[in-house]
């Protein structure tokens, strides 16, 4: 418990494992926020603008990997609720947090610091976390989740809810950008910056708007024609952030691949089909090093 940011928020100085060698750390240099990361309108997609929506998210996955929608259904009300009860989360007595903290991986909703491996590491994140379930039954994985504060559970329950649709919905937009089969997703249990032609850019926050990351799976399933995104979030001396991640993945034993439909005499797979339980293990062995996390799935030319 000791070792949580949250704890610690009154300390005069930093320790030394939290300082990151220079050649590593994002420093002091202004990132400049990038104007031309596409934000995209999804007011239309049950209308005639559905094809002009699905080839501009396919354009943005392949050029950044990163973009932004609006209109997207979420109400603003919700939105703010929901930050607003995850903030209230880390602000909680320490006995209340006592009950959520926990340094097991494999329990499934726990409160943590800095990443998996702060054991081991040798330098931590000044961040914690708190990370849960909420896919595929969101009714079970209520269950697990802090009981504190007492409306967390109907709120981030709902927020849950509409965020699946919308990752649902921007899925199957993907699916007809690539010329997929419909629902060919259909089986699977659905301070930013961007590292982008060997430079880091800021994406600047648009009101209301969901930020969505194309994961290294689309990367692979869509053979390298969507870009799989380097992101990072970044702290400072003045302001708190705090972030709210929803990871849309596999089931732990579903096949990952190249599209067969993708496929052709020209295009030829550029990775071997795995399980993602091992796409997921090497991931974390590899502490999501963006360097080597797919080179055992590539296949040799």
């Amino acid at each position: 418990m000791e070792i949580l940011v949250s704890s610690r928020c009154n300390l005069q100085s930093l320790s030394e494992k939290y300082i990151f060698p220079e050649e590593i750390r994002p420093g002091k240099v202004a990132i400049a926020l990038c104007e031309s990361i596409p934000v995209i309108d999804l007011g239309d997609i049950a209308g005639q603008n559905r094809a002009n929506i699905a080839q501009e998210i396919l354009k943005a996955s392949q050029e950044f990997g990163f973009f932004q929608v609006i209109n997207h259904g979420v109400s603003k009300e919700l939105m703010n609720d929901t930050m607003s009860v995850f903030n209230e989360v880390f602000e909680m007595p320490a006995e209340d947090l006592a009950g959520i903290y926990s340094e097991d991986p494999d329990r499934s909703c726990r409160l943590f610091t800095s990443s998996n491996s702060y054991a081991s590491e040798d330098v931590h994140n000044w961040r914690d976390f708190l990370r849960h379930p909420c896919h595929p039954d969101l009714d079970a994985c209520i269950q697990q989740w802090p009981e504190k504060p007492t409306r967390y559970r109907q709120v981030v329950g709902n927020y849950s809810t509409e965020v699946m649709k919308l990752a649902s919905g921007i899925l199957e937009l993907i699916t007809e950008g690539l010329g997929l089969e419909s629902r060919y997703f259909g089986g699977d249990v659905c301070g930013l910056q961007v590292f982008k032609d060997g430079e880091w850019i800021g994406v600047g926050p648009v009101p209301n708007a969901f930020v969505i990351n194309i994961g290294y799976q689309l990367q692979i399933i869509s053979n390298n024609k969507l870009k799989g995104a380097e992101h990072r979030a970044v702290t400072n001396s003045k302001d708190a952030r705090t972030s709210a991640a929803f990871f849309v993945s596999p089931s732990r034993d579903s096949i990952v691949e190249p599209a067969r439909e993708l496929i052709k005499e020209d295009n030829r797979p550029l990775y071997r089909a795995f399980e993602f339980t091992e796409f997921f293990s090497n991931y974390m062995n590899e502490k999501g090093n963006v360097e080597v996390v797919l080179e055992p799935f590539k296949l040799q030319a």
